[in-house]
């Protein structure tokens, strides 16, 4: 069971670091999200499910 919510989460973070990557600088300033911090949001992201 580990197993899989370990898969399931990463294949989240890899999803969420997916679509944070394909906005612009414009929009991830709307989100008050820095281009640098993307992998940092997507990990907080999945850690809180």
């Amino acid at each position: 069971m580990n197993l899989t919510r370990t898969l399931t989460n990463w294949r989240k973070y890899r999803q969420t670091v997916s679509e944070l990557g394909r906005m612009s600088d414009r929009e991830l300033h709307d989100l008050g999200i820095g281009r640098s911090e993307i992998r940092s949001v997507a990990r907080h992201a999945v850690n809180e499910r």
